[in-house]
Formats: structure tokens, sequence, C-alpha cells
């Protein structure tokens, strides 16, 4: 059970670990585009291309829908990267429901894990699997796997590392599972000294830079976000997303939000501590490009 590209992956590698999978649940098709023409998740593409079983549920309490699922007869459901499920489908196989969640677990319940860990600054993050419970990603842990975040990665990194670790993690947990040699620990007793993070899904509101910080703040929010959902400012009196940057610490001697340009090489936006400069970056109604081709294209 999955629906974008991070779910592939793992879909891919059970596939190939030689696991029969009887059917694979994604997200109905969906208008997109000026033409509104129907898309299809990754995982059904992949499905598809692979001669798999594809279940598309709008409402994953249908009766219809649980008939088929049921009629699968799986030992075993994987999710990855999908909705939240009810507890009659979550609960229907024998061996029960895991799930892939990137983060180590219990940090970073919720919808945007590898986006938070990135903005707040971790050097560390990981994946967890885990079988299915009624509360959102607290059930007891089967196997994690830790990642290193750079200094320099942004989430677009982070997911791709994620998804390849998060893979192989899964082929493990479901040979586990398949051969009984595992052992499930409560997420109650782990990190019961430290509070919780938590990683809610992400508004436009959350994307807004917010120039009054000090630098390294700024600096970990842009890359947290790159390349979705993209942190934005107001340039021109146009959104001015802002991809890729690189940070200097000086006096900046001028406000914050306030920029300096040579209207050639370089686009620099004030901080409390120094300045944000830009690399990567797109204004509304452009196509992302490099800052100096930027600059060639419009007078600031």
């Amino acid at each position: 059970m999955g629906t974008p590209e991070f779910a592939v992956a793992s879909l891919d590698a059970l596939v190939k670990a030689g696991f029969d999978v009887v059917g694979v649940i994604t997200a109905p098709d969906k208008p997109a585009g000026r033409g509104q023409k129907l898309n299809e998740s990754a995982v059904k593409q992949y499905a598809a291309t692979n001669g798999l079983r594809i279940l598309q549920p709008e409402n994953l309490k249908n009766p219809e829908f649980l008939t088929e699922l049921k009629s699968l007869n799986a030992d075993l459901q994987v999710v990855v990267a999908f909705r939240m499920l009810p507890e009659v489908v979550w609960s229907m196989p024998p061996k029960g429901t895991i799930n892939l969640h990137a983060s180590l677990l219990p940090d970073y319940r919720g919808a945007a894990p590898i986006n938070w860990a990135v903005i707040n600054g971790e050097t560390q993050s990981g994946v967890t699997t885990f079988f299915l419970k009624q509360e959102i990603d607290t059930g007891d842990i089967l196997f994690s796997e830790s990642v290193p975040i750079t200094h320099t990665d942004t989430a677009g990194n982070l997911h791709d590392n994620l998804m390849l670790t998060g893979a192989a993690l899964l082929v493990k947990t479901v040979t586990a599972i398949e051969t009984g040699a595992y052992q499930e620990q409560p997420q109650d007793t782990l990190n019961k000294d430290t509070e919780l993070k938590h990683a809610p899904k992400i508004f436009k509101e959350d994307c807004l830079i917010n120039w009054n910080q000090p630098i390294e703040k700024v600096y970990n929010h842009i890359r947290g976000l790159s390349p979705y959902p993209t942190a934005f400012t107001h340039l021109n009196d146009k959104v001015f997303k802002i991809f890729g940057a690189g940070f200097t610490i000086t006096e900046p001697g001028i406000q914050p939000g306030g920029f300096l340009t040579d209207q050639k090489t370089f686009l620099k936006f004030a901080c409390t501590d120094g300045f944000i400069n830009t690399t990567d970056v797109q204004l509304e109604g452009k196509k992302r490009m490099s800052v100096e081709e930027f600059l060639r294209g419009v007078r600031l």
C-alpha cells in the first residue's frame, strides 16, 4: 500500500527479493495539469509495468473494496507513504500490517518527518518499521536504521537516501516476520527522558521565510523545504522561491529581509547575523533557474 516514488523503491525491493506480492493498493488517478489529464501514482505505474494486481479504492471502508482485499488472502500488508488505514483494513491479515516510516521513531511522528528533521538542523535521521495500531505512527518497533544528515543535505537528498535505506530495511523486516525471527519494542520504552519531536503536515504559511532570525535557522529552513514544498519570500511584489543557498556570517549592515545584488552574479538577503546567498531560485511566473540566469532577465 503506497502512492509516491518513495514507496516504489520498497515495492521493487520486495518483488526482487522474491516475495509474492498479491496486490498493490494505491491512490485513485487524479486530474493534473492544464489539460486535467488523469495522473497515475508512481506506485501504480510500477505495478502496471510489472504485471501486479492493482486496487485503487476511493473509500477504504467500501464493502466492495474490503471484499476484494480479503480475497487476496495476504499473509501480511506493507504500508509505505500511504494514507491512514481503518482498523478493518490493518487488522485483516493473519500476520498483521507493517509500516515503513521515514524517521527514527518515536521522534518525528507525522506527515513530514524528512522536512522537519532538516528544518530542525538534525545531524541524523533514519527509517523504522513497525506494526500498525490505532494511533498514527505509534506501533511496536521491529527494526530501524540510521542515516546521517550532512550540513548541505536538502530534504530531497535525505528523501533519496531514506528511500533506499528503507527499502532494504523493509526486506529485512518481511524476511524476519516470515521466519518469526524478530522482537517487538514498544515505542513508549524509548526516549523516555526527552521531549518527543513532531513532524506535522507543512502548509504554505510554514514555507514563508522569516528573515528576522539567525542565519543557521533560515538556512536550515530553506534546505528543509527543498525541493518541495519550497521556502519563499517576496521580491518585486511576487513570490520568490529559494531552492538552494549558502550563507555568510557577518554584520549585515542592513535590515533583515533587505537584499544586496550586483545584478550579475549574486543576490543575498540579510538575516540578523549575516546573509543568505541564493544559488537556485524561481520567481512567480518564471521557471526555476540559477541566480545568475535570473539576474540576467530581471531588474531589481
